[in-house]
Formats: structure tokens, sequence, C-alpha cells
């Protein structure tokens, strides 16, 4: 009776295995059909507004246009991304680039205030190595200073936008930014997508959180040093 009893739990397990996959499949498959309807006409649509974009950048800034980058996307795959670039290339005496601060370009801080400088990563949602909305790809050296549980933001694609973007972006520590990538994991669907989609909008016209204090961006993620208050 025992071994029967437990037979008929594992058929139970495995068969609520398969429902829970299916169900990640289908809103998977809902997610990147959402992802494609939203972003290929919107840059068919913005196409000569990123062009003139792009012209100014290449005059104010310099050539290249974009700031390419190898980031981690799903399950700390890594991929190329793409992005209007805001920076110089000034370096100092030794040939080390100098401080961000240094080399963001008053147009480059424009388009950060605004976030113009990701419309490029549309095209990465297009080739499917990211989604509309989803954690933030940061760099391939903080893959190895996660905790496992903030590990757990690779669990899906890297997005444009995100919940921690909405909930105080640049603004706040790192600590509370992945628990807010975590949370995202375990409750993504269309319609907070759709929510987080419509309050980033609020957000980019109010330019809320676009550094963090003391930085003209964000610091760098490090859980072995001590922030300076």
């Amino acid at each position: 009776m025992c071994l029967l009893s437990g037979l008929k739990k594992l058929r139970v397990t495995d068969r609520r295995r398969r429902m829970q996959s299916g169900n990640e499949m289908r809103i998977g498959l809902t997610k990147r059909l959402f992802d494609l309807v939203v972003a290929i006409p919107s840059v068919i649509i913005f196409l000569p507004f990123l062009s003139l974009i792009g012209i100014l950048i290449y005059f104010k800034v310099g050539s290249p246009v974009f700031f390419q980058q190898v980031r981690p996307g799903l399950h700390g795959r890594p991929f190329t991304i793409y992005k209007f670039r805001t920076m110089t290339e000034e370096r100092d005496k030794e040939g080390n680039l100098l401080l961000d601060a240094d080399r963001l370009t008053p147009l480059g801080q424009f388009l950060r205030k605004t976030s113009l400088d990701e419309l490029p990563e549309f095209w990465n949602v297009i080739k499917g190595d990211m989604s509309l909305v989803g954690p933030r790809p940061l760099l391939m050296q903080y893959l190895d200073r996660y905790t496992s549980e903030q590990a757990r933001r690779h669990e899906v694609k890297p997005g444009i936008t995100g919940w921690a973007q909405v909930n105080g972006r640049n603004a706040i520590s790192w600590e509370d930014k992945f628990a807010l990538d975590v949370w995202y994991v375990d409750n993504w669907g269309i319609w907070l997508d759709l929510k987080i989609i419509g309050i980033t909008i609020l957000k980019v016209l109010r330019r809320e959180g676009i550094s963090q204090k003391g930085e003209a961006t964000m610091g760098e993620f490090n859980p072995h040093i001590t922030p300076v208050k």
C-alpha cells in the first residue's frame, strides 16, 4: 500500500510539474508575441527620429554612434547590447578611461535623462536577446558576485525597463534593486508588464531616478566593498 501511495504521489507531482511547465511556456510565448507586436512597429515609426539622434551623436560625441557591450541574458548567456553612445573615450596620461562624470557629454546627459540612449535596445528585443520588460542586463563580471537568490534575476530575459526601474531605478541600492528583480521573476505576467511600461513612461517624463547619489550614473556593484555614506 505504501508503494502504491508513493507512486500515486509521484504521478501527481509529475503532472503538476508538466502543467507548470506548460503554463510557463504559454506565458513565455505570449510575452514574446507582445514584445514583437510593440517593438517592430516602434522601430519603424521612430526610425527617422533614431536617425536624427544618430547624426547628432556623430557630430557631438563622435564615432561610433552606438555603444556595444557583452551583457548576460537569460540564464546568464552572453549577448551584445546596443545603446546610443553618451560618453567620449577620453583617457588620462596613463591610458586609463576618465571617470563617467568626466566623459559624459551634455548630449549624452540629455539622452540618459530622457532614456533615449536605450532606444537601440528595441533591436535586442526583436532579436530575442531581451524583452520589453525584465531585470536590466548588467555587467558580465557581476555574475560571480551575486548570491544564489540575486542570481535568480537571470531566470527571465533582461528588459529595457523593469520593476526595479519603476521603483527607484539607479537611485536605490543594489540590494533593493536585486530584490525587486527577483520579485518580478516570481510574479511576471502581461498585465504586470503593461503596468510597468505605463509607469516607465511617467518616470521618463519626470526624469526620476537617473543616477545614484554621488555618481554620474550607477556605482559599481561590489558586495565586498562597503559604500561610503
